[in-house]
């Protein structure tokens, strides 16, 4: 969207959004394994920071802080340093003292309202990223690498061009490639 933004009359209202919340939900009810149950529990620090900086300087900071904790985690290989929230925070022009809402449970409602607002229209059998664009809900589009310029106008056009289709679902193919962060 940072892309699309650059060259379409488009700008993004970013939410908040967390894959650990949708990953429990999908699998309610079933038995999984604690390596699964700890890496969900670790989910939640980058949203809960993400909430914590959005609840006290207002959501026009989630862009930034999104951009900068996913180029450290995708881009830099660094979802294990426990340094990237911190540094992320300072990088989108926060106060790192935010990073304290990482082991917090008091924004975890707030998650969870974000995400049913999304979740609650799009299904629960997608994932993430869902965007919303003239009233119509959708996941995707899943793309490595991101397309850049003119590429991701491109794109853009063509997923508005399927939300006006009554009726329209999906397009899906196997992916065949691990991400890539160029």
């Amino acid at each position: 969207m940072l892309e699309v933004e650059k060259v379409r009359p488009v700008r993004t209202d970013w939410r908040i959004m967390s894959l650990a919340y949708l990953n429990l939900e999908q699998h309610e009810g079933q038995d999984l394994s604690d390596d699964y149950k700890e890496r969900m529990a670790l989910a939640w620090a980058p949203v809960r920071v993400c909430a914590a900086a959005a609840a006290s300087e207002g959501p026009q900071v989630l862009g930034p802080l999104y951009t900068a904790i996913g180029t450290r985690f995708h881009n830099e290989g660094r979802r294990s340093d426990p340094g990237v929230l911190a540094e992320s925070l300072a990088a989108a022009g926060l106060p790192e003292s935010l990073a304290s809402a990482a082991t917090s449970t008091e924004f975890d409602d707030a998650i969870k309202a974000s995400h049913h607002e999304a979740f609650d229209e799009v299904g629960l059998d997608v994932g993430t990223p869902v965007i919303r664009i003239g009233g119509h809900a959708l996941f995707g589009p899943v793309i490595t690498p991101a397309p850049k310029g003119e590429a991701a106008g491109r794109l853009w056009d063509g997923l508005v061009l399927v939300t006006e289709a009554d009726g329209f679902f999906e397009l899906k193919r196997t992916r065949d490639r691990k991400p890539s962060f160029e």
